[in-house]
């Protein structure tokens, strides 16, 4: 048997959670306590929270980590760190205020002065504008100093019939005197633009953050929190210390702080700048860079607009790559540890400034394993068509169910140092709502895309209720369903372990969409990613860099790292960058076949001619414009697929997977309501035997795998939140496998049910309620609708049959069940299907059942958070039944 798959069966997979531990400064005893309650939970590493310590980098801060440590040196468990004492990662615990100036954040501001001509012997004051902006202020010169820098003055003329600008400008820069601009004024509109550097700008939240663009003012960082750190328990790194995290850096220079809009164009922003940028803007766009730099205000200015804004956002994007995150990541490698950590990528920000980073693969690829996170209802069952209001608005749910996830894996996929690993932060502050079946559906949505490690949100030591972004894991001993929760983790490790260490194989790849947006019109990558998915075709997204600079064709496959895919997509863009024009003119010519959505690009983003390569790009055979709605019928009418359901199952997800000899495809229906029933046609790669992991229960089944058509078929039928494994290999232990089996009819249970309850510290000391005649919602008004605990359900009942092959279905249940057929236990079940194996457990004649069913806090705490959700039933709701089971 594999080694992956045996070492799974056997309980010796490896860890890959690592959850938050906030930090509040509480007493030794509390912290100790909190790692065990971890440790118990079936979790061998945690990440260190400091956003809530009260002394971060002081003597109480190391008196805790130095508990931290002792606890994980003692329960063989891993530390990671998050990196700063605010969030988000950039202030520095504070000593970006104390470090030099030219250290601190600068920014690119624009003001305009409006004039009409002809006007000789003309002057504006300048320096009082640069100085206080539009603001009434004195115009002395005692007033009028020091407050910004002047970059460039520009005149630009405007239509005199309605304003608008024209091409015709003037640098004016050098007619500039003690602050004042000296300037006969041509005949007509004229709008004079002053740009200016600045360090006032940005988000106020913000305001003594490290600026990511300038190396020496990131090593502030790494001086004050890497350094100390690593000065204290350098003797534990690559051990029991595995690195740092950083929480969602980014630029946040919009004083709107989490405007996911924010990008060149957007008027009064002001934009992230560094003393590097005059030269490198100059190397982009030529001499007389600074006549065009207001057009960084302009959005309206077409294709002038779009070649600056792609060059400035190439420019600040690789900058930010190099100073930050790269610089970061080999300072920790040089040490033995992992730089670790996500960006903020809500609603397509992770292209755009604001609190973005400028470009996704580019800001992580520094790091060790790729990131994401998923918080605050971002990623909702069932709402993966229409938005989701959040507390941050409105979500595009297509990016987060579509993109989100796709993102990070594939750069785990293609950069050769984050060995395939790719991290999630997750089941934050969605409110007491969320229990352990959502949180085992957003486990599997981000499974069977890839993601193979997981920071759940969170353990706090804080005495209960703490308010801050729960639901908390412990939660001082109240979080009821805290008793099931090492179930989803054994499943989550295991499934982890099932993914990882080997090779993720996909037809299709699509191409990043940053550079696009950045040049002019522009389709997201995930409006095809969706098209694919829900169709079963696996993809994944590659930036420009990588096609660039990484990717080669070989037997008509484009060929990255360890993946290969049989042909490019590329999403709607109106520009792209000349280089990869050219190169997709070498690819189609080498074999590899391209599919445009939509229409191919009109031209360069740097303005450059392209004519001639888009000409042949056009008139190519390996060439295809294709709508997105014909996309993934023109991709499996060519082949490009490896699954295939026998009709269209937009809620079926797939992920395949291989390690030397043995293939591994997950499979998860994504809906929340409906079951998926289709006949699969499996890859050609996968012939004979076919069995079933069910990771949850760590078992192996046989399965009838049937051979048409030269494929080989099986029948999959999913429930909501259901997911299994098919495992594909010559050295596969049949012995170690269950036989298949048919389920016969059922004995629905309709007798009266005795009721008890018990709240989390109670528990399993239980109170009377009293009697049902028939299941119902314990949380209707006039039963227990503010109870959270257990509620547990007794009853009697006759079986018949001779056999004791028999399964349970509990029908609906709200929403961990724990069952026990005559005083022993049958099992666990923390989401549907709530179906439960209770062979050999059953007798002929009169059966005891005990059910246990457990919610969350909701219904007691009734959290903000928990308000942007629907709220679920409590109780079990039925209908219970039995079924006879014969074995195959």
């Amino acid at each position: 048997m594999r080694n992956r798959l045996k070492e799974v069966l056997e309980g010796q997979e490896q860890n890959y959670i690592l959850p938050f531990l906030w930090q509040h400064g509480e007493e030794e005893h509390r912290i100790r306590e909190e790692m065990a309650r971890v440790h118990e939970a079936g979790i061998g590493a945690v990440c260190v929270e400091a956003r809530p310590h009260p002394d971060f980098l002081g003597p109480k801060w190391w008196a805790d980590m130095d508990v931290i440590m002792d606890e994980a040196r003692q329960r063989g468990m891993k530390v990671w760190l998050l990196d700063d004492d605010h969030f988000p990662t950039g202030h520095a615990a504070g000593k970006v205020k104390q470090a030099p100036e030219e250290l601190h954040r600068k920014f690119l501001a624009e003001r305009y002065i409006d004039t009409v001509g002809p006007a000789k012997g003309t002057s504006l004051l300048l320096d009082t504008l640069l100085t206080n902006g539009l603001r009434p202020t004195f115009s002395t010169l005692e007033y009028a100093k020091g407050k910004n820098k002047l970059v460039s003055v520009t005149a630009v003329r405007r239509d005199f019939s309605d304003g608008s600008l024209l091409s015709e400008c003037i640098d004016l820069t050098e007619l500039i005197t003690d602050g004042i601009l000296y300037w006969d004024i041509p005949e007509g509109y004229w709008r004079i633009f002053v740009i200016s550097e600045s360090k006032d700008g940005g988000s106020a939240a913000q305001e003594d953050y490290l600026n990511p663009l300038v190396r020496d003012s990131v090593r502030i960082l790494i001086d004050t929190v890497y350094e100390a750190v690593y000065e204290r328990y350098k003797a534990d790194f690559g051990s029991a210390f595995a690195g740092f995290f950083s929480d969602e850096p980014g630029f946040y220079n919009d004083k709107k702080t989490f405007d996911f809009q924010s990008r060149p164009g957007k008027k009064g922003v002001p934009l992230p700048w560094s003393s590097e940028m005059p030269d490198l803007l100059e190397q982009a766009l030529g001499g007389e860079y600074r006549k065009r730099l207001y057009l960084f205000w302009q959005e309206d200015a077409d294709a002038q607009f779009h070649a600056v804004r792609y060059a400035y956002m190439n420019i600040v994007s690789k900058l930010y790559a190099d100073n930050f995150c790269s610089q970061i990541g080999d300072w920790c490698r040089a040490r033995g540890v992992e730089y670790i950590g996500h960006v903020l990528e809500d609603n397509n920000v992770h292209a755009r400034l604001g609190p973005g980073p400028g470009h996704f693969f580019r800001s992580l690829w520094g790091q060790d394993m790729s990131g994401l996170d998923v918080v605050l209802w971002q990623i909702v069952p069932g709402f993966d068509q229409l938005s989701f209001r959040n507390t941050s608005g409105e979500t595009d749910s297509e990016f987060f169910h579509y993109g989100l996830a796709k993102l990070g894996v594939s750069l785990a996929h293609m950069d050769p140092k984050k060995q395939g690993r790719t991290m999630c932060e997750v089941y934050g502050a969605y409110g007491w709502t969320e229990g352990l079946k959502l949180m085992k559906w957003l486990t599997d949505h981000m499974l069977v895309r890839g993601v193979n490690y997981f920071v759940p949100h969170a353990f706090t030591q804080k005495a209960f209720p703490e308010p801050d972004c729960p639901p908390h894991m412990y939660a001082d001993g109240k979080n009821p369903q805290y008793r099931y929760y090492k179930h989803l983790n054994h499943y989550m490790n295991r499934m982890s372990h099932l993914i990882s260490g080997g090779r993720h194989v996909a037809t299709a790849a699509i191409m990043y969409h940053a550079e696009a947006e950045w040049s002019g019109k522009a389709m997201y990558f995930h409006k095809p990613a969706k098209a694919l998915m829900q169709h079963q075709i696996d993809c994944d997204i590659l930036p420009v860099d990588v096609l660039l600079e990484s990717a080669s064709i070989m037997d008509n496959r484009l060929v990255v790292h360890q993946e290969d895919y049989r042909c490019l997509i590329v999403p709607y863009a109106e520009a792209l960058p000349a280089k990869m024009i050219r190169s997709l003119v070498q690819f189609a010519e080498q074999g590899l076949e391209i599919f445009f959505v939509g229409e191919l690009p009109s031209r360069a983003s740097e303005g450059l001619d392209a004519a001639d390569n888009l000409w042949t790009l056009a008139h190519h055979p390996k060439v295809k414009r294709v709508a997105l709605d014909n996309l993934a019928q023109e991709l499996t009418a060519n082949g490009y697929y490896e699954v295939k359901a026998d009709q269209y199952q937009p809620y079926l997800r797939n992920y395949h997977y291989q390690h030397d000899g043995l293939d591994v495809i997950m499979f998860f229906n994504e809906h929340p309501y409906q079951t998926i029933d289709t006949k699969l046609d499996l890859p050609d790669s996968i012939q004979g035997e076919v069995y079933a992991y069910d990771a949850y229960l760590n078992r192996l089944r046989r399965i009838k795998a049937v051979s048409e058509d030269d494929a080989n078929t099986v029948q999959l039928v999913l429930s909501p939140y259901e997911s299994v494994v098919l495992l594909h290999g010559k050295d596969l232990d049949p012995c170690t496998a269950l036989p298949s089996y048919t389920v016969g009819s059922g004995l629905e249970l309709t007798g009266g049910w005795r009721v008890s309850t018990a709240e989390a510290e109670q528990y399993p000391a239980f109170k009377e309620w009293g009697g049902l005649a028939e299941l119902s919602n314990m949380s209707r008004p006039d039963y227990l609708p503010r109870f959270s605990g257990t509620f547990r359900y007794e009853t009697e009942f006759e079986w018949s049959e001779a056999s004791e092959q028999a399964i349970l279905e509990l029908g609906e249940v709200y929403e961990t069940a724990e069952v026990w057929i005559n005083g022993k236990q049958a099992g666990v079940r923390i989401c549907p299907p709530y179906r439960l194996e209770i062979s050999g457990l059953l007798k002929k004649g009169v059966n005891k059942l005990v059910i246990e069913v457990t919610n969350t806090l909701a219904k007691d705490q009734r959290d903000f958070l928990s308000s942007f959700a629907q709220q679920e039933p409590s109780g079990l709701i039925g209908p219970v039944t039995v079924k006879g089971l014969t074995v195959q």
